[in-house]
């Protein structure tokens, strides 16, 4: 049964703790403990000042509640668009209410919202409960966990317990889970508020032909807050421009091919798309398990790189589910001396005996050369260097994925009863014989051991993240380019990869460049992010 939005609780209205099966269901789930350095982040929030906002939530059709107008203490800037890290200690020191923050924050999505489709789920009446018992657990003394009262929107393809949960195909267009997906479960277990759900491709691996945006045939199509003529780019599109516009502090995506560096790319904010087998899939519409498990990876995206830092090790371990996850330790960003770092850069996938690969714009490479002449100002040791046979691998991997005639994705739209399958959803490839797919697979694993081989000599790797900025909405500007995206080669190494907003485009259009780095060692990645986001500022407020 489809539900709909409820209406914001008053403070007049007596407060509800969350449902007794929700929250032994949240602590069965809790993860291990964090680091010093999450700890680090939490205890240092900027000065407060004093700031008034007017935080009303719309109310649903035929409600009548509203979220009162609030005077909220804040740091200089407006309340909605600090950090995850900075409004958790702001709520720990009591100088603003997780009630302040859940009606700040839909207020701002109310405003932003229907000029770019990015929320497509709501569950206002439980954030408002929720944040309720969040006030009162803190003034019993109980904190609940680092993220004790903030707001989140969670991408559609994830499950949540008791909110519509689509993954953006029309068989599961009034699904309600029972149980959250281990991520949301351990955010929610570590005090966050779920706001509502992000739009997302279908099964997040595309179904609109010729958009080039996030789009389903149940929410539409989302559009990006620096223009809304442009793309998002996808699959966690909706998550990616919700975040940058000030509607959520942060957003939890997947990354299959880039599905969470692209997004960042495109809104301007931050992303990584960490180790495969660091966070589990498990409650996710294309879970674990086939052909391409080391290929898909949860992670965050924010406006701050500090809350990556955050978050990864609270979403990060084994749930005794997802097979593929391994309790390695998390590295602290904190104890990486960036100076230290041998570097590789290239901007282009070169070429083969079919052709050159496509050349990214000006504006792009001058955006990869300018972080990498920074890191190499502060000592790194850098070469330009591009990892073997890229355009190979992306030929190989686009054989594998259509080999057995997209027979695994029809198995999808079968498994969630979907007689509607989004536009691009094809299953009439060629088959391949079994043995030319097998050697496929050998060949692939192959150029894996050398990208090892090649990688021993660097700590991290700095490149593009797409050809140039966020393509205008059904321009097919980069469609059919060999080597037009640089996301996919980590998602077949498995190797942690990030992307923040390091420029800006003539269309004044932000800029991403991605950072990649050893396995496991998402401690580089997020150090030189962080970096380099001090040096050129990263996320930058749309005037949307």
């Amino acid at each position: 049964m489809h539900t709909q939005e409820a209406p914001a609780i008053t403070d007049t209205q007596t407060p509800a703790a969350p449902p007794a099966q929700t929250a032994a269901a949240r602590t069965a789930q809790t993860p291990h403990a964090g680091n010093p350095s999450r700890r680090a982040l939490l205890l240092g929030a900027a000065g407060v000042g004093a700031l008034s906002l007017a935080a009303c939530d719309k109310p649903a059709p035929g409600g009548s509640a509203a979220a009162p107008t609030l005077s909220l203490p804040a740091a200089p800037d407006d309340l909605v668009f600090l950090s995850a890290s900075k409004l958790a200690q702001l709520v720990r020191d009591k100088r603003v209410s997780a009630r302040q923050l859940v009606a700040a924050f839909y207020a701002r999505i109310d405003a932003v919202n229907p000029k770019i489709n990015a929320v497509v789920q709501f569950c206002r009446e439980r954030a408002y409960q929720e944040a309720d018992a969040a006030d009162a657990s803190l003034a019993r003394g109980q904190l609940l966990g680092p993220l004790h009262g903030v707001p989140m929107t969670i991408k559609d393809s994830w499950d949540t317990a008791g909110v519509i949960s689509t993954g953006g195909t029309q068989g599961r267009a009034n699904f309600i889970p029972e149980h959250d997906a281990t991520v949301v479960a351990r955010l929610r277990a570590a005090g966050a508020i779920l706001l509502g759900k992000t739009n997302t491709s279908e099964f997040t691996i595309g179904g609109i032909a010729g958009l080039g945006t996030t789009a389903n045939l149940i929410y539409g199509m989302s559009k990006n807050p620096y223009d809304v003529t442009r793309s998002t780019l996808g699959s966690t599109g909706g998550g990616g421009a919700i975040v940058a516009a000030g509607g959520s502090p942060f957003d939890i995506g997947t990354d299959f091919g880039g599905s969470i560096r692209g997004p960042a790319h495109a809104n301007g904010i931050a992303g990584i798309k960490p180790t495969t087998g660091r966070v589990p899939r498990t409650g996710h519409i294309v879970d674990y398990g086939g052909v391409f498990d080391a290929y898909q990876q949860g992670g965050p995206l924010a406006r701050y790189v500090e809350d990556l830092v955050l978050l990864l090790p609270i979403i990060a371990g084994p749930d005794d589910k997802d097979a593929l996850i391994a309790p390695m330790p998390w590295p602290d960003p904190a104890k990486v001396d960036v100076k230290s770092l041998r570097v590789a850069w290239y901007t282009d996938f070169g070429a083969d005996d079919k052709g050159e690969a496509a050349k990214p714009t000006p504006e792009m490479i001058a955006t990869v050369q300018s972080c990498v002449k920074h890191l190499q100002s502060l000592g790194c040791q850098v070469s330009e260097a591009r990892p073997p046979e890229l355009l190979a691998i992306n030929d190989i991997s686009t054989r594998l994925r259509e080999g057995d005639g997209n027979a695994w994705q029809k198995r999808l739209v079968e498994k969630y009863k979907t007689t509607v399958p989004g536009p691009a959803r094809r299953f009439d490839y060629p088959l391949l014989k079994t043995e030319d797919y097998t050697e496929l697979l050998e060949q692939r694993d192959a150029w894996r051991a050398k990208m090892i081989a090649w990688v021993k000599d660097y700590d991290l790797i700095v490149s593009p993240v797409q050809l140039g900025p966020a393509p205008v909405i059904g321009s097919r500007e980069y469609e059919g380019k060999r080597g037009n995206s640089f996301t996919s080669t980590y998602n077949f190494t498995g190797w942690p990869s990030g992307v923040l907003r390091a420029g800006t485009s003539p269309e004044k259009m932000p800029l991403g460049v991605m950072f990649t780095a050893q396995p496991w060692r998402e401690d580089v990645v997020l150090a030189a992010m962080a970096e380099i986001e001090r040096r050129f500022g990263g996320w930058q407020k749309p005037a949307l």
